[in-house]
């Protein structure tokens, strides 16, 4: 495994000629503007923790307290013509430099983690909390990083809900091996705490809590959702049981054919419904938060009316995102009943029955109560969403895209969608699987 995953002689030699030369290239322009500014390496690059073909640097532009960052996200943005500027608390430099993927993040040079002034200023701390404890370890964090990528639980941005690479840190650290670690959460269940230096005022209910050791009161592993937990768990007990080299690495699934598509559908039964619009220019911690908000409000809306949803998800691809919902039911009657106050409360009927003209029976009487039934306003899902997606509590970013313009697709209409991103997003949708059913 480690001669898959561990970089070689020539790669971590052509990360340290790139790392050393842009530290001492941002630091030189520093001076020659008069800002004091210390440029530091840090994340697995500097850790030794990195995986063979991982091209990204973290490069942070530390300040002293009482200065500006925005003077060192000004030196940022002149290191490199092939950048992008991207927000998370605070802006940040994304750039493209020598070949590799760069983000250069403005942080405080803070003397103590209790005395953050933004989250990232934690980072330098996290750097070297792990650097002089990790010798001898490397090798055993590369094999937990590749083998909860193969597990698709890797990655603590919103959008995964997983492991961050330095809670994978803290795990080998806590463990003292791969194995240990995957012996260990073979037999993880919700509600478990690690603490490596017994400092934690960590108050969280999360699924899984690690204090982190250079901030007591945070909890390095609040990004992990329960469901990812407990398919780390289960992946672990399958690989115990059968150990095999493919639980490492995922086969990367091939974007679904037309034919394909009609196929699932027709087996499935079911109507999908895709809502697509203009994905808000927003990082992606801030776009999924609003996915799912959205893909709440609208599943709320359909249910409210009567339609019944079996699974639903989110995604974005290229500069569009999109809601999909399954429906198990999508067309109802014309028909529907509505119950109205009992008959004794003459006033109410009165209210009642002048908020329902268009009557196709009724009223009569059921149960003590006023009842009539009327010609549904809506009988198709899709009619539903048209007439008050709109309308909709769906946040902010979201909103404003609904309201600048959606399509709606429905059944054999999501075949008019070509690209491959979407279309592999539908083979992990309809297959929905956290293990391989032979390992089950």
């Amino acid at each position: 495994m480690l001669e898959r995953i561990k970089p070689g002689p020539s790669e971590r030699k052509r990360l340290q000629e790139v790392s050393v030369a842009l530290i001492s290239r941002i630091e030189s322009m520093a001076e020659g503007c008069g800002l004091e500014l210390k440029a530091m390496l840090v994340g697995s690059a500097a850790r030794g923790t990195w995986l063979a073909g991982d091209h990204d640097l973290d490069v942070f532009l530390g300040v002293g307290v009482e200065d500006d960052l925005e003077k060192a996200l000004e030196l940022a943005r002149r290191i490199s013509p092939d950048h992008r500027e991207k927000y998370a608390e605070h802006p940040y430099i994304q750039a493209r430099i020598d070949g590799f993927e760069v983000d250069l993040v403005p942080c405080y040079l803070v003397d103590d983690a209790s005395h953050l002034r933004s989250a990232v200023d934690r980072t330098p701390f996290h750097n070297r909390y792990v650097k002089l404890r990790i010798a001898g370890l490397e090798d055993e964090v590369l094999l937990l990083k590749q083998f909860m990528k193969g597990s698709g639980v890797y990655g603590s941005e919103l959008r995964v809900g997983g492991f961050s690479g330095y809670l994978a840190e803290l795990l080998v650290l806590c463990y003292g091996s791969f194995a240990a670690v995957i012996e260990a959460a073979s037999l993880w269940k919700p509600g478990l705490k690690l603490d490596l230096e017994g400092r934690g005022r960590v108050e969280q209910a999360d699924p899984l809590v690690v204090v982190d050791p250079v901030d007591p009161g945070r909890n390095v592993a609040a990004a992990l959702t329960l469901n990812r937990m407990l398919q780390f768990a289960l992946a672990a007990r399958t690989f115990m049981a059968r150990p095999d080299i493919e639980f490492f690495f995922a086969n990367p699934p091939a974007p679904l054919s037309d034919r394909e598509i009609e196929a699932l559908m027709e087996e499935r039964g079911t109507l999908p419904l895709l809502i697509e619009f203009a994905a808000p220019d927003v990082v992606e911690d801030v776009l999924y938060p609003q996915l799912r908000k959205a893909e709440s409000a609208v599943k709320a809306l359909l249910e409210r009316k009567g339609f019944s949803i079996l699974r639903s998800d989110v995604i974005s691809y290229g500069n569009r995102a999109a809601l999909l919902l399954e429906m198990e039911v999508w067309r109802l009657s014309p028909a529907c009943r509505r119950e109205g106050p009992p008959v004794w409360q003459a006033d109410h009927i009165s209210r009642f029955l002048a908020a329902h003209p268009k009557i196709l029976s009724g009223p009569y009487i059921k149960d003590g109560r006023m009842v009539v039934e009327e010609e549904r306003r809506y009988a198709q899902a899709a009619d539903l969403l048209a007439a008050e997606l709109a309308s909709l509590s769906l946040g902010r970013h979201i909103s404003a895209s609904i309201r600048s313009g959606y399509k709606i697709y429905a059944g054999v209409e999501l075949l008019a969608i070509k690209d491959d991103g979407y279309r592999i997003f539908l083979v992990e949708y309809f297959q929905a699987r956290c293990i391989r059913p032979d390992a089950a």
